[in-house]
Formats: structure tokens, sequence, C-alpha cells
């Protein structure tokens, strides 16, 4: 039995209006069904329930709005299901894009920021270290709790808003001290120190710990001090996508591991593995559903690319252009960033396209027909087979530039040999 304070009592009797008073049932039914013994308050909120996956997602929103809901804490939008700026390069039918806008235009209705990101902690919200908000979207999940240190749980769709609306969440899984301590331990230090300067280690890495060790909280040891935050959050969306990680830990480096003691609590790692060379180089090898060969179309940005990897981009081309499609994905903040720095026309003159509110993994925009994807992204690896026509090529960001220019898969195996 879930019990709810005076305050939230309140909410549920329609002191803050109808909307509110629905979404606190929502909130509390579910922290019924997960066994929490309370709501949490949570100091901000990120949904993912605003991509159109049907009609229904669209009338629950719409009806918030008719019962005058507003949120009440600061609350970021994930992807939709259209590019706002640029809508010529969604290929969705009529009536999906007309109700993919009606829900857009819904969720800004409550008061949400339209950043429709999958990374909204690139455009300033990043919660800090201890603080209960309610997340959606994988990756962004597993980046708050791990690199941000706040806390959150994998919210679902609907679930998300209904916590924006009341400021509560269910209070179980990583909003307690106790659940995010590490159980396991990840050795990497057999792995060169080649491979681990590797772009293309990281997004490997996540994919290998939520196959591996999905509903644990494992912690690294052995991994660069150094680490940019675009390789931890690479890692994290890796293991997000394959299986469910919300938490994970890299000594020295994030948060909650100063140390390897710290992240395990002074307790005994329940399981420790060693990662070998081969170990990783067979899980690289499996984010790949078709041979080496002729590509189609290239795409980056899932989770959406940063300034630095704009920057690092436009270092790997040296003045070249694309031969064959090739998509960016990104938010807003950083497509004004690029235009305002003058980087926007030299990405535009190697041939490629921008795609921002959205990814073209969700969104009709790679070309019809299908083929075969080249991307250095694991959750593109992960979803493109599923989600679209193409099957799908990984590989170094390196790997992904040379074969852009070259119209077929070149690779630069030297670290991982």
């Amino acid at each position: 039995m879930t019990e709810l304070s005076s305050d939230e009592r309140a909410l549920a009797d329609g002191r803050n209006g109808p909307a509110a008073a629905m979404a606190i049932r929502i909130v509390a039914e579910t922290a019924r069904i997960l066994g929490a013994e309370r709501l949490v308050p949570v100091t901000s909120a990120h949904v993912d329930g605003c991509l159109y996956h049907g009609d229904s997602g669209v009338h629950f929103v719409e009806r918030l709005v008719e019962l005058e809901g507003r949120v009440a804490v600061p609350t970021t939008l994930n992807v939709g299901a259209l590019d706002l700026i640029h809508p010529e390069r969604v290929h969705a039918d009529a009536h999906a894009t007309q109700m993919a806008r009606r829900m857009m235009v819904a969720y800004e209705a409550l008061g949400c920021a339209p950043t429709w990101t999958c990374a909204p902690y690139q455009v300033g919200h990043r919660p800090g270290r201890g603080e209960d908000v309610a997340w959606g979207e994988s990756n962004a999940v597993a980046f708050c709790n791990s690199v941000l240190g706040a806390r959150t749980n994998r919210n679902g769709d609907f679930l998300d808003i209904s916590a924006a609306l009341t400021g509560r969440a269910p209070y179980y899984g990583l909003h307690v001290a106790e659940n995010r301590l590490a159980t396991v331990v990840v050795e990497t230090h057999a792995l060169s120190a080649r491979l681990k300067a590797e772009d293309a280690f990281y997004p490997v890495l996540g994919a290998w710990l939520g196959a591996e060790v999905a509903g644990a909280v494992a912690v690294f040891d052995g991994l660069p001090a150094d680490m940019p935050e675009d390789r931890l959050k690479a890692l994290g969306a890796g293991a997000a996508s394959t299986g469910a990680v919300g938490l994970f830990h890299v000594a020295g480096v994030t948060p909650e591991a100063p140390t390897l003691e710290a992240a395990l609590g002074g307790r005994v790692a329940e399981l420790r593995i060693e990662l070998t060379p081969e170990m990783v180089r067979r899980v690289r090898d499996s984010l790949s559903t078709a041979p080496d060969g002729p590509v189609d179309a290239l795409a980056v940005g899932s989770p959406h690319y940063s300034v630095a990897e704009f920057n690092t981009l436009l270092d790997r081309l040296a003045g070249r252009r694309m031969s064959r499609p090739f998509y960016a994905c990104t938010n807003r903040q950083v497509l004004k960033d690029l235009e305002d720095s003058g980087t926007l026309a030299s990405i535009e003159a190697a041939g490629i396209e921008i795609i921002t509110d959205t990814c073209i993994v969700v969104t009709p925009i790679l070309p019809a027909g299908g083929g075969v994807l080249m991307t250095n992204s694991a959750k593109f690896a992960q979803y493109t087979p599923s989600n679209t026509d193409y099957e799908v090529v990984f590989g170094s960001l390196g790997d992904v530039v040379e074969s852009g220019v070259a119209g077929r898969v070149v690779r630069d195996e030297a670290a991982w040999n």
C-alpha cells in the first residue's frame, strides 16, 4: 500500500485542478504496482512520452491541456516525431504529421520547455548530485544517474508527464541510496591504452554492459580519469539500449565513485568481471547486421550530437565531402551554437544534413528503399534494423567519415587488434 501525504491527498482531491488530480492518481497507482511505500518530491522532469506512437498518446496529453494542466517543476521534452525547423526532411504521411504536431503543441501548452532533445543535459538541464528527479528516455536516465549523480528511475511514457504535473514520483529503485551502490566490478586493466583512447570503444563498452549485467549496478575500474562527457554519454546510451541500464559508475570519474571502494559502499562485490580484448571485439562485431561493403547512408547523433562532436567530425573530414547521404542529429541549442560560430556552413558544405527535434530511427527521414546504414552509435546500431528498412554497420567516427567519403566501409582496425 502506498501512503500519500496530506499534500498529495489534497492534489488527488483536486486542490490544483483536475489535471493534477488525475496525474497524482496515475503516479500513486504506479507506485502501488511497483511496491513503493511512498512518493518522493522531484525537482525536475524530462518527458519521453512526447514522441508520437499513435493517436491515443495525443488524446491523453490533449486531455491534460483541456483540464488546465501545468507542470509543477521545470520540464524538458525529448525528441518528437517531426523536425520542426526542417519539416521537409520528414517523409511521414499526412495523418502522422498532423497528430505528431498536435502532440508537440499540447506538451508545450502544459508548460514544458520545447527542447526536443534526447540529451537535455546538453541544453542546461543538469540537476545536481543527490537531487530526485523524474526523467524518461533511456540514455538521459543513464546520464542523469551516472554522470550527474541525480536520482531517477526509467519513467515510462505518461508516468513522466504525470510526475511533472505533480512534482512527485514513486519512491523505489534508484531513488533509494542503497540501491545505487555497485554490486559488480568490471576490470579493464587487460585492455590497451590505445583501445581506451578510441571513441568507438565507449559505445561498445556500453553495449557489452547492458547485455551482460542489466539489472545490476556496475563500476568500471581502470578507465581513463580524463574521460570527456561525450564518451560517458556514449557508454550510457549503449548500456541503456541493450539492457535497460539506468546507472553505472566509473571509479575516479563519476560523482558517486571517487574510489572503487566508495562505489561499492565498502562492501565486497558480488561479481568481478575482467574484460579482454576478445570480449570487446566480439561485442563490436555484433553491433553490425550487414557485412562490410557498400553503404547507402550514414548517421551520427544518437544521443544528440554536441558541439565538441561536430568539431571533431569537421576535423576528421579535413575539407572533404560526403559521397552518400549523411545525417547528424542534434538539438536546437547546438544548431544555434553552430550557426553563431560559423561552423554550420562548413558542415553543410561537406554534404552533412542536420536533423533537429527528432532522429532518423524514430521518424521516416532516411531515403526510401532501404539499404545499409553506417553509424558510430550503439543506440542507432541497436534500433536501426527494427525501426527502418536499413541494415547497419557499426564503426568508429573515423571509419564512418572515411566510409562516407568512399561510399563503402573503410576501417582502421589498429586499436581493436
